[in-house]
């Protein structure tokens, strides 16, 4: 049985495993997805990426499966029933900041037709290859990710600064961050 050489950062169970070989760096142009990634990365901000994953589909469940047309229409008594989910993060800002970036979400929808056109619009419209060697190669934040964070912030977004930008990027595949010798690389 041959043995996939992987990101030493996904070894610690199946759940990271997976999420690497099957997400983590793909492109993603889809709006849905993109939006997914924005609020998970937005809710990761002071904790750990595997706190997240492994309430993912809580979140799916609570978040209308992160339809964003309805999460833009969140009142307080949907804000005071996700603060009940243990299933998810209680953190009020962040989802208070959920609801803002939904609304945020559609707006740069109208302006550039997609979220997706503007966000990969940043590197040209394919994925920046870090060539990265080993894992202390990995930056949390570039100079990319500060002037999104910056256009985010401008456009109402919450909890969006270079390192939850960067984590963003990474995830969605703006950049290629695995390292030379992983399977996922080529």
């Amino acid at each position: 049985m041959e043995t996939k050489i992987r990101c030493a950062w996904c070894e610690k169970d199946d759940l990271y495993r997976d999420y690497h070989d099957n997400e983590w760096g793909n492109p993603v142009y889809d709006d849905d997805k993109l939006f997914e990634f924005l609020i998970l990365e937005t809710f990761q901000a002071g904790l750990s990426w595997y706190t997240i994953l492994k309430k993912r589909d809580n979140f799916r469940k609570a978040f209308d499966q992160f339809d964003y047309k309805k999460i833009a229409k969140y009142n307080e008594d949907k804000v005071a029933e996700l603060m009940q989910d243990a299933g998810i993060i209680r953190n009020g800002l962040k989802i208070k900041g959920t609801i803002t970036n939904a609304i945020a979400f559609m707006e740069v929808q109208k302006e550039f037709g997609t979220f997706s056109k503007y966000i990969w619009n940043f590197t040209g419209g394919k994925p920046i290859d870090n060539k990265i060697k080993k894992m202390s190669d990995i930056k949390a934040t570039t100079p990319l990710s500060d002037e999104i964070s910056k256009d985010l912030k401008k456009r109402g977004f919450k909890f969006v600064g270079s390192t939850v930008v960067y984590a963003h990027m990474q995830a969605t595949g703006m950049v290629n961050d695995h390292v030379e010798d992983c399977w996922k690389r080529k």
